[in-house]
């Protein structure tokens, strides 16, 4: 349901501070929960729309419907009130919008088709560690040692999960390499949305998000013309769901969780999305990941745990964290 770490500034911003202290402490936390909640609904939700809508057309019009929902609740405020990105930011956003809300929709609707959705998620997990391996390339964090072996027992785990869905009837290898690929693509995101919330606002910053993911998904707009004209009304309101729930309304709390708080700090609680996922799939799909998938899953999780923790030395004196607002 879509922003990260490091010691450094990334490009175009010079400093960074404590993230930004709401007036009431508890709102990021609750934000953050019904986030969680959400995004483990949408893969229980893309799952069973998934023999009656193509990823490509799913993902348009999914993201159309957020960027209606989001657009219209942004006329409702004075213009005054509405912070948009800085124009330095603009390529991070671009960014943000084409790997978080586009690529990463259509790997995952598409690996959706081959894999159940406790699966799926429980893939998706490697996201935080792709984040920690990422900030050490393009953020200066180091790369010591726990990150190393975290990352091995991660991936390990996705070998796992990969051997255990491709032995199991509702899964193959092809559906877990694209969960990967939405992994990837959502560490890209992490990275880039966090600098953009420095100086838009979560509305605004998840708005323009999703306009830009729906642009990279134009191609598949014929076909979603398709589907909108034999759908039935029960498949029409499931990609609505998807749209207003899941991704407008998730996404933007996610976005107010994140500029108060750490994003690797935030990243680490995802991990509790696949095992929401695997429990509302159960009763209302029928379908229980293969046992490997979970052993896996539980590889992915304590390897992200593993890149968190940090050698003597830096215990003994801290870096700044990678999740903090930047500002130039």
């Amino acid at each position: 349901m879509t922003t990260s770490a490091s010691p450094t500034t990334p490009p175009g911003a010079a400093s960074s501070r404590e993230p930004r202290g709401p007036a009431t402490p508890w709102l990021p936390v609750a934000a953050g929960v019904l986030t969680l909640v959400l995004w483990a609904s949408a893969f229980v939700g893309i799952r069973h729309l998934g023999s009656a809508v193509p990823p490509g057309a799913l993902s348009l019009g999914r993201l159309l419907v957020a960027a209606a929902a989001l657009g219209a609740l942004l006329l409702t405020r004075p213009a005054h009130a509405r912070r948009w990105p800085a124009r330095r930011h603009v390529p991070l956003l671009l960014l943000c919008g084409a790997s978080w809300f586009g690529i990463y929709n259509l790997a995952l609707n598409a690996a959706e088709q081959r894999i159940d959705a406790g699966t799926a998620a429980l893939v998706v997990q490697v996201g935080p560690i792709l984040v920690a391996l990422l900030a050490t390339v393009f953020l200066g964090e180091q790369l010591h040692r726990w990150l190393v072996v975290g990352m091995g027992i991660g991936f390990a785990g996705v070998v796992v999960i990969a051997q255990g869905s491709a032995g199991h009837e509702s899964g193959d290898l092809t559906g877990v390499l694209l969960a990967v690929v939405a992994a990837a693509t959502y560490a890209v995101g992490v990275l880039s949305q966090k600098p953009v919330l420095g100086s838009a606002g979560p509305l605004e910053t998840t708005f323009l998000a999703c306009v830009i993911g729906a642009v990279v998904c134009l191609p598949w707009a014929g076909e979603l013309v398709d589907v909108a004209g034999t759908a039935s009304v029960g498949t029409v309101l499931g990609v609505v769901y998807l749209g207003l729930l899941p991704t407008a309304v998730a996404f933007t709390t996610w976005a107010y969780a994140l500029s108060h708080t750490n994003a690797s700090t935030l990243a680490l609680t995802t991990f509790l999305v696949p095992f929401l996922a695997a429990a509302l799939a159960w009763p209302l799909l029928d379908e229980v990941p293969p046992l490997l998938a979970f052993v896996g899953g539980t590889l992915c999780i304590a390897g992200v745990l593993l890149t968190r923790r940090r050698p003597r030395a830096e215990v003994a004196a801290p870096v700044p964290d990678a999740g903090r607002d930047v500002e130039a």
